[in-house]
């Protein structure tokens, strides 16, 4: 038979030509440094080592298994396989369930002592009932598979090297041989045994297979340590946990910083050209990440961003204050775009590419989402220190001469500048904030100056992006298009959620947006396209701001309805990438921080509505 994304299915076992896993059949698991995809066929077949934006080292959710693979299975080719992780962790289960075997995978990467050491992957397989025949396969290649990676036996374990490229060190508590420049066992097991395996830096010494259970322990731990200090108790406990968990793992313990999701190259559209790098830092997706940690009392995770972005700021001198679109973690702003060629693409879509070019751009809605966070991170973590408040005030005095600018909008897209309603916005936003917190606080500030430019852009928004004739907002000036980042417009308080200009724009939304709960971005098929070939996904993030406008609306029962179905698109370990197909699965990098604090954002606010709520639902 033939999968979804176009290939033949093999069987379980056979690495030769496997297709590729769907890319809601993946867990993850990180350390906080790097992170890895674990599909429910017990592969990882996505890992960049020993950083999120390092290079990778199994790239076959990109091409075949000869691009890079860690895999550990039982034989069992009838079994019902099932995903789950271990109780407020992100430790990962992955079970085979057969007739004459239960057999379960953990994979796990511990969480180090320090900072900067490596990343290790620990994988451990266990006999629950019965027997099984077991088989390993390590196919380590460094460098997104473009490095001639070198596999040779280092006493009982087997070494990966490669020109130029960290070495790595697999150990295993059972013999392992090379076969094809890759690890390979095989073995029988009986109930009740345990096999473990462990990968990483060559010269590690923590690189001991037979420290694997203290390492489980441990880590788990740390996790539901971790978890329990979130503050909220509502409805949809579980999934907003899960949630939290994956944006704990796309932040950086040593930077601060927060990748916008673990991948690169996972298609918006199906054999598309749609297909992105997401392995750094926007200011953006970060700000909003900041929002949904402080929503779950995770303070401290706000204020290691808030020490992150000052650094970037304090990068800038007094004559030049330009805060980046976004960056490497270790602050680099300059991302080139590279096509890797040799790489046939998940699902065949092409161009596999690696670096962003959106760092050329101009996207001047980040202004108000990071003075957003700043306000937020004084409102319930650390105040903002003298010199922060000062680079902050810089920032918002070269907005008031820059916000009557074109620039490419909060999609980055990729067409001529327009005047984008939501850069519009967030212009507001980040005077409205700045003006807030320096009352608040009393700091020195411009305010006549700061005032007078708030109100110029309300009614610049008023004036120029509401069409009397349509009833309802537009995309950018001269359009006549719809947008679903208005649905942030209530949520950031420009305008009342019951607004019966917001409510008419809201239902035109609906209209033309909205498919089954799922939220388009934008119409390609409009007067103004996005410099792209082909159309993409609904966009999950969108979806979840659906919502909490239904909610803010007073039309609750049907937000409760449409969230409810939202949550049935999750994979099964509660995880969601960037956007869904036309029947639900998933499309683009995976787990995208901004589905998930949108998820966050609107679980905390329905719960509160419902909890108020006295009406019945009604068909």
């Amino acid at each position: 038979m033939v999968n979804r994304v176009g290939h033949t299915q093999k069987p379980q076992n056979d690495l030769r030509d496997e297709a590729q896993n769907p890319i809601e059949n993946h867990g993850i698991i990180g350390d906080m440094r790097s992170a890895a995809l674990v599909a429910d066929t017990g592969s990882i077949d996505f890992c960049c080592w020993p950083d999120f934006d390092s290079a990778s080292i199994f790239s076959a959710l990109l091409d075949t298994p000869d691009a890079g693979i860690f895999q550990l299975s039982p034989l069992l080719p009838d079994a019902r396989r099932q995903q789950l992780y271990l109780p407020e962790t992100n430790v990962l289960m992955t079970r085979w369930i057969a007739k004459d075997a239960v057999v379960e995978v953990t994979d796990l990467m511990p969480i180090a002592s320090d900072v900067d050491d490596l990343p290790r992957l620990v994988r451990r397989i266990h006999v629950r009932y019965g027997t099984a025949r077991v088989r390993m396969l390590c196919r380590v290649r460094h460098d997104y598979s473009r490095a001639d990676t070198q596999a040779q036996m280092a006493g009982e374990d087997v070494l990966f090297t490669a020109l130029e490229q960290p070495a790595l060190r697999l150990s295993a508590t059972t013999a392992l041989t090379i076969e094809g420049q890759a690890a390979v066992a095989e073995f029988q097991m009986k109930q009740g045994e345990i096999a473990e395996f462990m990968l990483g830096g060559a010269g590690d010494e923590q690189v001991k297979a037979s420290r694997c259970d203290c390492d489980l322990k441990s880590t788990v731990n740390f996790w539901q340590h971790w978890s329990r200090h979130s503050n909220y108790r509502g409805r949809w406990r579980e999934t907003v946990n899960r949630s939290a968990l994956a944006l704990k793992l796309l932040t950086s313990r040593k930077h601060g910083g927060i990748v916008a999701a673990a991948t690169f190259g996972l298609p918006e559209e199906e054999g598309g050209e749609r297909n992105w790098d997401y392995r750094y830092t926007w200011i953006r997706d970060a700000s909003f990440t900041v929002y949904a940690f402080m929503r779950l009392g995770y303070t401290d995770e706000a204020n290691d961003f808030m020490k992150w972005v000052r650094g970037r700021m304090g990068d800038c001198c007094e004559e030049s204050t330009r805060l980046g679109i976004l960056y490497a973690l270790d602050g680099r702003e300059e991302l080139p775009e590279e096509n890797l060629e040799h790489l046939s693409g998940y699902g065949g879509a092409t161009p596999v590419r690696i670096g962003n070019e959106a760092y050329k751009q101009t996207q001047l809605d980040i202004y108000g989402e990071l003075m957003d966070a700043v306000y937020l991170a004084n409102k319930y973590g650390e105040a903002i220190s003298h010199e922060g408040w000062k680079h902050a005030s810089r920032l918002v005095n070269e907005l008031c001469e820059s916000w009557n600018t074109k620039d490419v909008g909060i999609w980055e897209m990729r067409g001529e500048d327009q005047h984008f309603l939501h850069s519009r916005l967030m212009c507001w936003v980040a005077l409205d904030r700045a003006l807030r917190l320096s009352l608040k606080r009393s700091l020195p500030a411009p305010f006549e100056k700061w005032d007078k430019t708030r109100q110029a852009i309300h009614d610049d928004i008023w004036d120029n992006f509401w069409d009397p004739e349509l009833g309802h907002f537009v995309q950018h000036k001269g359009s006549k298009n719809l947008d679903a980042s208005m649905l942030l417009m209530p949520l950031v308080r420009f305008v009342g959620a019951s607004d019966p200009k917001w409510i008419k724009t809201l239902e035109a939304i609906e209209r033309t947006l909205v498919r089954d709960g799922m939220v388009f971005r934008y119409r390609n098929d409009d007067d103004y396209g996005d410099g792209l070939e082909g159309d993409e996904g609904a966009f999950v993030a969108c979806s979840f701001w659906y919502v909490e406008c239904l909610a803010r609306a007073g039309r609750v029962e049907q937000a409760h309805l449409e969230f409810e179905q939202l949550l049935r698109y999750a994979n099964p370990l509660g995880l969601y990438a960037e956007e869904f197909d036309t029947h639900g699965h998933h499309l683009g990098n995976t787990p995208q921080a901004l589905s998930h604090l949108a998820l966050i954002s609107a679980a905390s606010f329905l719960d509160r509505k419902l909890e108020g709520s006295q009406t019945l639902w009604q068909p």
